[in-house]
């Protein structure tokens, strides 16, 4: 299974919708609004930087850094109907702008930006190395760049071994996910580009006291099963009740691990 997010310009605009929706609710959880405040904090701004988030999608960290009013915001994307949402939920904001693009190939001249975010992007990019090259070239020297992303190859909702629901947390990783491992080669990826890192440090997310972004994992995983010829719809139907029995009567687990870097370009 492929990545939708790594070819969502091409994808049906009812999916990209899904996914979407998907977004908005993952940023409305505290856990991750925790998250993001906490790494977004270590960056410093001048009056009147301007910031570049790569892959905004519907632009929950976007409205979140524009919440500054003395920034500039930059939101760009591939996909048209992600920027469509991110426009209708920011009318609010005077000082964010969204642009259509490819991480790999920005509209932008170069040093254009004092800082760059990726939140939860390079995991989907084919070619992270090109991305985080040109993330240099935009940023002004000595500019910040910020990566948030989850390590997707630690996701997982089982509660004992065996456990059926974790075939869809399997499942779901396969069809978002281009590089699962991405987490683990930050590093080196970062310093690659021309980045000194200057901090890197590992999350821990759970589903337990409010599984509602997990359980949008087991669905999605459920649904990749059934469009493989996997399993079939009631057996889907089956997995996504049980996930819904275990969050109403407290038993539903869910764990993914994330990791925050800030680079400093040089």
């Amino acid at each position: 299974m492929a990545d939708i997010y790594a070819a969502i310009k091409e994808a049906d605009p009812e999916v990209v919708g899904r996914l979407a929706d998907v977004l908005e609710l993952r940023a409305s959880d505290p856990q991750q609004r925790d998250l993001r405040l906490g790494y977004l904090s270590r960056l410093t701004f001048a009056e009147g930087a301007r910031v570049l988030e790569i892959g905004c999608g519907t632009g929950p960290i976007t409205r979140s850094l524009a919440e500054n009013p003395r920034l500039m915001v930059v939101g760009v994307d591939p996909s048209p109907t992600m920027l469509d949402r991110a426009r209708e939920l920011s009318r609010a904001f005077a000082n964010i702008e969204f642009r259509e693009g490819d991480a790999r190939d920005l509209p932008f001249a170069g040093g254009t930006f004092d800082a760059v975010i990726y939140h939860t992007t390079l995991c989907h990019i084919p070619g992270p190395e090109v991305a985080l090259a040109e993330a240099h070239r935009v940023l002004v020297p000595g500019g910040q760049l910020a990566i948030f992303d989850a390590d997707y190859s630690t996701t997982s909702v089982a509660i004992c071994p065996g456990d059926p629901l974790q075939g869809c947390a399997e499942a779901a990783v396969g069809a978002i996910v281009h590089d699962p491992h991405i987490v683990r080669r930050l590093v080196p990826l970062a310093r690659g580009a021309g980045f000194d890192v200057h901090h890197f440090r590992s999350h821990s997310y759970d589903g337990v006291l409010d599984p509602g972004y997990l359980l949008t994992i087991v669905d999605r995983g459920a649904e990749a099963l059934e469009r493989d010829g996997r399993i079939g719809p009631d057996l889907g139907a089956a997995l996504r009740a049980e996930a819904r029995r275990r969050a109403a009567s407290g038993e539903f687990f869910g764990h993914i691990a994330y990791a925050s870097l800030i680079g400093i370009r040089g």
